[in-house]
């Protein structure tokens, strides 16, 4: 439900599904400190393997940074890997070092692999393929060339790669946007003006594209002020591009889209912790969270809901205390449910969901708001889903908040209406490796 490799936390991630059926991350990688410094500490691509995007087994490091002198001496950020011929090319950013200012220099580089399990990468070359033009693009302080995502044209025998890039014609802090460039080859690319430049994001990080299966697109896009993600679509690559808005809330960030073994499309994204797993604790990189089904209904926005998949995984109903676990429920007015109480025997709610109408809320010990957000209409129906620290509600079936809290005992779901307090039956959550005890694990609750 959700992983990081041992000692470890994971950032930005690639997916890749080999052959045989069996799933593959590469991921950013990096140790818990509230110091992270992410031009020394990411220096290397994690990998795992999984057959059902749940389970994931650590296979170690599978690439790193680039030799001394070269455009990815420092550091080695985003990656995405395609099918090419027998094996898999993989665009990646590299960062060369920083500018005067402190900002670091990125570009992008390639490297071919004969295999496609996501191992075995030779770099093409000793520097990028593609850099930052200047006539669009910020190419100095506050530059961004990063997050290369790399996909078929629809309107030649080539290729197009999106990229995070700052605009040059924008202030600073609005000129986030999404690059384009295109190639015959994979090995030399046209930088092209920006394909979507909004005007009002800071960083428009982590681009995915997706051709959906009436042959339009879907463009996924990590929004750095708010660290969640929006949703864009086109009929064709090269637009026009129709904003939807937001379809990871914060706390999800940098999404990527794969076909499940079921067939449905589902996004996968990152979800960060705490350091030192308590709620004074600075936030930091995190873990890989569980998959969403993805639905692009006709004339309608995109929009993540539970994944039927993840039922495999949940226990029988009860209406006893489950630290992890997932429970419903109808509203029939404002309510608010607690979680976990701050005692092992009841007592104060130290993790409280509320819902108002539109008005969805999050709380935490002595009544903290730890999260929030405005329904576009009022709620019918709640899931809500504990996993350690981690909470996700759907409301009427959409994804629409998620937050973190390191406090308070497991207790019985309980919320009180006209006087009296009923009980939310729940279903348990089993966690894939539940004898994990590093502190890159599930959250296991309180130690007293």
């Amino acid at each position: 439900m959700r992983y990081a490799p041992p000692g470890l936390c994971v950032n930005d991630f690639a997916l890749l599904r080999d052959d045989d059926g069996t799933y593959a991350v590469l991921h950013l990688q990096g140790p818990w400190t509230a110091e992270f410094d992410h031009l020394r500490m990411e220096t290397s691509y994690g990998r795992a393997t999984s057959t059902d995007l749940v389970s994931w087994q650590p296979r170690g490091t599978a690439f790193g940074n680039g030799l001394p002198g070269r455009f990815d001496q420092q550091a080695v950020w985003t990656m995405h890997p395609v099918r090419h011929g027998h094996g898999m090319a993989m665009f990646y950013t590299g960062v060369l070092g920083l500018t005067p200012g402190g900002w670091p220099l990125q570009s992008v580089g390639l490297a071919y692999s004969d295999r496609t399990d996501g191992t075995g990468w030779r770099r093409h070359g000793t520097g990028p393929v593609v850099e930052a033009d200047a006539r669009w693009y910020r190419t100095g302080e506050r530059m961004g060339w990063r997050d290369p995502f790399v996909v078929r044209d629809d309107e030649s025998e080539g290729w197009v790669m999106v990229v995070c890039a700052a605009d040059a014609s924008l202030p600073v802090e609005v000129g986030g946007c999404v690059a384009w460039a295109t190639s015959d080859d994979l090995e030399h690319w046209t930088v092209q003006p920006p394909l979507i430049s909004p005007g009002d994001v800071d960083e428009l990080e982590c681009p995915v594209l997706e051709r959906l299966d009436d042959g339009s697109w879907l463009l996924l896009g990590a929004i750095g002020a708010t660290r969640g993600f929006e949703a864009w679509t086109s009929p064709r690559l090269r637009g026009p591009w129709t904003r939807h808005g937001a379809l990871g809330p914060t706390g999800s960030y940098a999404p990527r889209v794969v076909h499940a073994p079921d067939g449905s499309r589902v996004v996968l994204h990152t979800t960060p912790r705490r350091v030192n797993l308590t709620d004074s604790g600075e936030r930091c990189r995190g873990m890989l969270a569980q998959p969403k089904l993805l639905v692009t209904a006709p004339d309608e926005a995109p929009r993540l809901e539970w994944w039927p998949g993840l039922n495999t995984f949940l226990g029988e109903e009860t209406e006893q205390a489950a630290l992890h676990a997932v429970g419903d429920l109808t509203l029939t007015g404002r309510v608010e449910i607690t979680l976990r109480t701050d005692t092992p025997d009841g007592g104060r709610p130290a993790l409280l969901v509320g819902c108002d109408g539109k008005n969805l809320w999050i709380t935490g010990p002595d009544g903290d708001r730890l999260g929030e957000t405005v329904l576009t209409e009022p709620a019918e129906s709640l899931r809500i889903l504990t996993i350690g620290e981690y909470v996700e509600v759907y409301a009427d079936g959409v994804f629409a908040l998620t937050t973190l809290c390191y406090s308070g005992h497991a207790a019985p779901w309980t919320f009180t209406a006209k006087g009296r307090t009923h009980t939310v039956p729940v279903r348990p959550v089993r966690l894939p490796d539940p004898d994990r005890d590093d502190a890159s694990a599930v959250w296991p609750g309180p130690s007293h």
